[in-house]
C-alpha cells in the first residue's frame, strides 16, 4: 500500500508548479502568426517582462531554456578572445563559465564554494588588479539554484563602480525573478537573463536576455553573435517574425501572458516576494527544528543570503533515502543535492533541495514538510521535534 496515489507534488526548483490557468490559456488551436490578436498580446508581455524586472532596457525572447538564454548573452557580450570574470557560488555559476570559456572566451572565475556568497570586495580586487581594463564584463549568480546562496548584486555593482573599471555586470536571475526582489535598473544590471519555467510559472521554454542602452554600445562589434542569438533585431524588429528569427512560441506566449497577468495585475509583485519570503522563511524553521537533534542543517547558514525561491541542506547520510520515500509512499518529489558533491563522493546523497518557488501556498509547503517528517519517522532519520509547529508559526505570522 502506498499513500502516493492522488495529485503528485513537484517540490524541485524547476519547472515549477504551473498553475491551472497557465494551462487552460495554453488549450486553444494555433494563431495566425502574421497579424491580429497575438502581435498585440506580444507587445503587452515585452511590456510585462520589463515591469517584472524592474527596468526600462531593451529585452529579448529566446525559444530556449535558461542555458540558451546563457547563450544568448554570452554571443552578444563578448567576441574571441575577450575576457569575462565570474564569481562562482554554485553549479549554475560554474556553468555559466563553463559555457563562456566553450565559446573562446578568457575566463577568470572567482569560486567562493558551495556555502557562502561572492564578497564584493574580491571582484573589485580582481577588475583593480585588471590594469588594463581587458575584463569585458562580470557575470554572477543571482540566486545560484544548486546552493540556494544569493548574492548581494547591488553591493556588487557598487564595488565595481568604486573600482573605476568600466566591466559590464550581468546576472543571471533563472532562479529568482518573480521570486527574490530584484531591480535591474536600480542596481546597475546592464545585461539580465532568465527563463519561464521557475517564478514566472509557464513551461520550460522560453528564455530572456535584457540589456541596457550601455551593454547595447559596448557590444555593438562583438563577433560571436550568430543570426539567430543576434539581440538586435529581437529588441528592434520591423517584422514581428524577427522577434523570435522565426515562427513564434504561440502556445509558451499564451502560457506566459497569463503568468504575467497573475503575477503583476493580481496579486502584485511586492506580494509575490512577500509570499515567497514567508514561505521559505516556514522551511527554513523546520529544518531549524529537524537540526536541533539530527545531523541535519541548511546549506546557507545567514538567512540574509538564502534565495527565496529553493533551499538546498543537507540531511547527513540520509538525503537520497528520503527523497526516495518522499516520491515513492507520498507522491512528493524533492530536488537532489545538485552540484553539492560528485557521484563517487560519499557525501552525494546527503543533500537534497526543497523549491518554494512560482504557484505555490501554504497548504503545499506546509505539507511537504509534514511529508519530509513522516520519512524521517519512517526510516528512522534522527531529527529534532517541533519542526511542523516552527513552520506553521511562521506561516501565522505573515498571514
Amino acid at each position: 500500500m502506498s499513500l502516493r496515489h492522488g495529485r503528485p507534488y513537484l517540490a524541485i526548483p524547476g519547472p515549477s508548479v504551473m498553475p491551472d490557468r497557465v494551462l487552460s490559456a495554453m488549450h486553444r488551436a494555433a494563431p495566425n502568426i502574421y497579424g491580429g490578436a497575438l502581435l498585440d498580446m506580444t507587445d503587452t508581455i515585452i511590456d510585462d517582462l520589463r515591469r517584472v524586472a524592474r527596468t526600462t532596457a531593451h529585452v529579448t525572447i529566446y525559444i530556449g531554456n535558461g542555458h540558451a538564454a546563457w547563450e544568448a548573452a554570452n554571443a552578444n557580450l563578448f567576441s574571441r578572445g575577450d575576457r569575462a570574470l565570474v564569481a562562482v557560488t554554485g553549479q549554475f555559476g560554474a556553468s555559466w563559465a563553463n559555457t563562456v570559456e566553450r565559446m573562446g572566451v578568457r575566463v577568470e572565475r572567482i569560486d567562493f564554494g558551495r556555502r557562502a556568497p561572492a564578497d564584493p570586495a574580491r571582484i573589485a580586487e580582481a577588475l583593480a588588479a585588471d590594469k588594463a581594463h581587458e575584463i569585458k564584463a562580470v557575470l554572477v549568480t543571482h540566486v545560484d539554484t544548486a546552493t540556494s546562496v544569493r548574492n548581494d548584486i547591488a553591493a556588487i555593482r557598487a564595488a565595481m563602480d568604486a573600482s573605476g573599471h568600466p566591466a559590464l555586470l550581468a546576472v543571471d536571475a533563472i532562479a529568482s525573478l518573480g521570486c527574490d526582489p530584484l531591480h535591474m535598473d536600480e542596481w546597475g544590471i546592464d545585461v539580465l537573463v532568465a527563463a519561464s519555467q521557475k517564478g514566472l510559472m509557464t513551461p520550460p521554454g522560453l528564455g530572456f536576455v535584457w540589456f541596457s542602452d550601455k551593454a547595447r554600445e559596448a557590444c555593438r562589434a562583438s563577433d560571436l553573435r550568430t543570426p539567430y542569438w543576434d539581440w538586435e533585431p529581437r529588441a528592434f524588429p520591423s517584422e514581428y517574425w524577427q522577434l523570435f528569427f522565426g515562427t513564434a512560441p504561440t502556445h509558451h506566449l499564451f502560457g506566459l501572458r497569463e503568468a504575467l497577468t497573475m503575477l503583476l495585475d493580481e496579486e502584485g509583485l511586492e506580494a509575490v516576494w512577500s509570499r515567497h519570503k514567508a514561505l521559505a522563511g516556514a522551511v527554513w524553521a523546520a529544518f531549524g527544528a529537524w537540526g536541533a537533534a539530527g545531523d541535519i542543517a541548511l546549506n546557507i547558514a545567514d538567512p540574509a543570503c538564502r534565495g527565496c525561491s529553493v533551499t538546498a541542506a543537507r540531511i547527513g547520510g540520509a538525503a537520497a533515502r528520503l527523497r526516495q520515500w518522499c516520491e515513492e509512499e507520498a507522491g512528493v518529489t524533492l530536488g537532489i543535492g545538485l552540484g553539492m558533491a560528485e557521484p563517487s563522493d560519499p557525501a552525494y546523497g546527503d543533500f537534497l533541495r526543497v523549491a518554494h518557488m512560482g504557484h505555490v501556498n501554504a497548504h503545499m509547503t506546509l505539507g511537504v514538510l509534514a511529508v519530509m517528517e513522516s520519512g524521517m519517522r519512517a526510516l528512522k532519520i534522527p531529527h529534532g521535534p517541533g519542526a511542523l509547529d516552527a513552520a506553521a508559526q511562521v506561516v501565522s505570522g505573515a498571514a
